[in-house]
């Protein structure tokens, strides 16, 4: 049998780790990392090497099912799934308008280049507003705040690891995460890289993480109060006179506000809340103001809180005003081959960003980019009205597992009138679909960092062709999705894919043509789709947006340029170099400077000020997340080589806890929370700070008719049982899954069953 390599990227998290795949036979042999890779350096962590039982797993969907009169599933042809959807979804548009069919995105879809550019054909077809996605449970506060200052979401400052002299780090755990909104395989690596050349790692978290262990120093602090340290940092700043905002700071409109905003933080007044001393609050702005260079981030810890949004901008306020703000070292802005809203238009001036444009139906929650929180969407499809949600898409996403009050977002979806999802399993969202419709194995499909690329610590561009041919009569996602297309816009279920597609890159190009800042401004549109032929699908999007953005040929306009044609011919992938200082051109913003002092988050600064009153209850107990390298949200626990060993679905409580509730180590506990309970093993552990529990996100796989055998054996216990959907960022309106109040208590064992005499 003939043995080949391939070359290919990884698309399991944001590391994007270049692989080395043996494949002899049509069959992979094996998967290491690739020493070639101009990113990755041969680095890889378990979850490349899983890519073999993801692609071999017998549970992987091969063929659609269809839910029969009995509500039990059955395999149906490609043709006899879209006839059903086609009987039983354009009605439900017809009767009840476009907003009463919903979309849910799932994480794996920011991995999926196909579910990256035809996901949003596909909702623009739908028309609908009710569209939710896991970015409300995760980054989005994050990409507000980034949004409000500079003007796109994607512009959101990465830590210059490879150059940097200080790094701070809150509620983050790259080492285990392998970066998030960080792109940088070897994470590891490149912190040590950091101490070896002298430089400083301060890490504050709740948890003793792996992170944490790595750093030369680790606070402690209480969840859900980073916005008070890092205001109180700027407090010191401004109180010491070490604010030096550099060059970036003759683009910032709002200093002085944030120094108005920050006199009621002086360390003293925060100390007692976050759990940290005001000296060593002070010391620590002192360090980030005179290190050579420094970098702030701060990750889901901080985004997904009561104050999400303004730790998130507070995390770049700091950025700007000790100077590291767009500087080799400090935190810097990507250039994406692929461009960006930060590449494209009038550089240095755009639109800006607007949120709220509208609102959920029922509570009232506000859009963030085109989405409404999933905080709401249980009560959006429970809530009789017009614009009640009776039909669901979801598109590689778990929300049963993955969104708060878990248990009531089942209930929801078992009421609609019809649900459709695009899935590789069957699992404990999928089981609530009507039809479900297989996508191929990431092996099977050609692969670009379309997303993750525009929050790289250094500029590359990788392509992956497939590795493996697709299943007998498995259509590519692209396709199906189109297919999808076809039938919400009334051409119903034989819709010609091919006519959609071309319509697609049609308007993408004569989009590119029509802007007088592109390199193709005032082209023929048939000329360049004449260069893209023969390709079609994403390769041909993904052709025109490299030519047509930072590094492209421009088709022909700058000779030498990137194509997809150039990409392709170096497997191991490009580099373009370290990031590069890009202010003030990748500015966005309405007036063309950042704002430092955006309306939407000063507004929710006296909220904040409040907490100054609060006493921590010294009994009390709260709960937040942690993640584990192996571990990829909810959707990576079929596979054995990631779930070997023991049980790590566990809640941490400290030895002090432990014993004031008479918890033991191995013994059982009952988490109790406003929305549910759960029952998990206990660890006994100093790694976590007294007052806070911590169990890992993404389990609970003990749901009837999910066909996972693997996360079955090993099913753990959700966590989103306990999360409160009642309880929301109020800016972003993204869930409050860190710092809910909880209680434990031990569970007895059961007495042993003894055989009577």
């Amino acid at each position: 049998m003939d043995t080949r390599t391939a070359i290919r990227t990884c698309p399991l998290c944001e590391a994007t780790c270049g692989l080395e795949i043996t494949v002899t036979g049509g069959r992979i042999e094996r998967i290491r990392g690739d020493r070639d890779d101009v990113f990755s350096r041969g680095f890889i962590c378990p979850k490349g090497t899983s890519l073999k039982e993801l692609h071999e797993d017998p549970d992987r969907l091969r063929t659609p099912l269809v839910k029969n009169a009995a509500g039990e599933f059955e395999p149906a042809t490609w043709d006899e799934a879209f006839a059903e959807i086609d009987r039983r979804l354009p009605p439900i548009l017809a009767a009840h308008g476009r907003d009463a069919v919903a979309a849910y995105l799932g994480n794996p879809a920011a991995h999926n280049m196909a579910a990256v550019i035809y996901a949003r054909v596909l909702l623009k077809a739908i028309g609908t507003r009710s569209v939710f996605s896991a970015s409300t449970v995760d980054q989005y506060p994050k990409q507000m705040a980034a949004a409000l200052m500079f003007g796109t979401g994607l512009s959101v400052p990465v830590p210059d690891l490879d150059r940097t002299d200080f790094l701070l780090v809150l509620g983050a755990n790259p080492m285990a995460s392998n970066g998030s909104l960080m792109t940088a395989p070897d994470v590891r690596g490149r912190l040590r890289a950091i101490r070896a050349r002298g430089g400083r790692i301060v890490v504050v978290d709740p948890r003793r993480t792996r992170t944490a262990r790595e750093a030369d120093e680790h606070f402690f602090i209480r969840p859900g109060t980073d916005a008070l340290l890092l205001f109180a940092m700027v407090h010191t700043l401004f109180d010491e006179e070490l604010a030096q905002p550099g060059p970036a700071g003759d683009h910032a409109d709002g200093i002085e506000s944030v120094r108005a905003l920050a006199l009621d933080f002086a360390p003293e007044a925060v100390a007692d809340a976050c759990g940290i001393p005001a000296a060593d609050i002070r010391r620590l702005a002192r360090e980030l103001a005179g290190a050579p260079s420094a970098a702030v981030y701060g990750r889901i810890g901080t985004t997904v809180q009561r104050f999400g949004t303004t730790a998130s901008w507070l995390v770049d306020v700091l950025n700007l005003l000790t100077g590291n703000l767009d500087r080799p070292g400090g935190a810097m802005f990507t250039r994406p081959a692929s461009g960006s809203g930060n590449t494209a238009g009038e550089p240095g001036r755009g639109r800006g960003a607007a949120f709220g444009r509208w609102h959920s139906r029922v509570r009232g929650l506000g859009e963030v980019f085109g989405e409404l929180p999933v905080a709401c969407l249980a009560e959006e499809i429970e809530t009789p009205g017009d614009g009640q949600i009776r039909a669901l898409l979801t598109i590689a996403g778990n929300p049963v597992v993955s969104t708060p009050n878990a248990e009531r977002v089942a209930g929801a979806l078992g009421r609609l009138d019809f649900m459709v999802s695009v899935d590789i399993y069957l699992n404990e969202t999928t089981r609530h679909a009507d039809v479900i419709l297989p996508v191929p194995s990431p092996l099977q499909r050609a692969h670009y960092d379309v997303a993750l690329y525009s929050f790289a610590v250094r500029d590359v561009a990788n392509f992956s062709p497939p590795v493996l041919p697709p299943d007998d009569g498995m259509p590519d996602e692209w396709q199906t999705l189109l297919r999808l297309t076809g039938i919400v816009t009334g051409q119903g279920p034989d819709a010609d894919v091919g006519a959609i597609d071309d319509f697609v890159a049609g308007e993408a190009v004569r989009r590119q043509t029509a802007d007088a800042h592109s390199p193709v401004a005032g082209r023929d549109p048939a000329e360049l789709l004449e260069a893209l032929a023969p390709r079609v699908g994403p390769e041909r999007i993904l052709d025109l947006q490299l030519r047509c953005g930072p590094y492209g040929d421009g088709f022909g306009a700058t000779p030498g340029g990137l194509t997809l044609a150039r990409l392709e011919a170096e497997p191991h992938g490009i580099d373009f170099g370290p990031l590069r200082p890009r202010i003030p051109e990748v500015l966005r913003t309405a007036s063309g400077r950042i704002e430092l002092a955006p309306e939407q988050i000063v507004a929710d600064v006296p909220r904040l000020a409040a907490e100054l009153a609060e006493r921590p209850d010294p009994g009390a107990l709260v709960l937040v997340g942690r993640r584990d390298l192996r571990s990829n949200n909810s959707w990576m626990h079929n596979l054995p080589v990631l779930v070997r060993g023991k049980d790590r679905c566990t809640v941490h409580v400290h030895p002090d806890d432990a014993r004031r509730l008479g918890l033991t180590d191995g013994g059982r506990a009952r988490v109790s929370s406003r929305s549910g309970a759960i029952e998990v093993p206990v660890e006994v552990t100093e790694d976590v700070m007294p007052g806070v529990v911590s169990i890992p996100h993404g389990w609970g796989h003990d749901s009837p008719g999910v066909a996972l055998r693997v996360a079955a054996a090993h099913a753990g216990a959700n966590s989103n049982v306990l999360s409160d959907e009642q309880v929301v960022d109020p800016v972003s309106g993204t869930a409050v899954l860190n710092g809910i109040p909880v209680e434990l208590a031990p569970v007895a064992a059961a007495a042993p069953v003894t055989a009577p005499a």
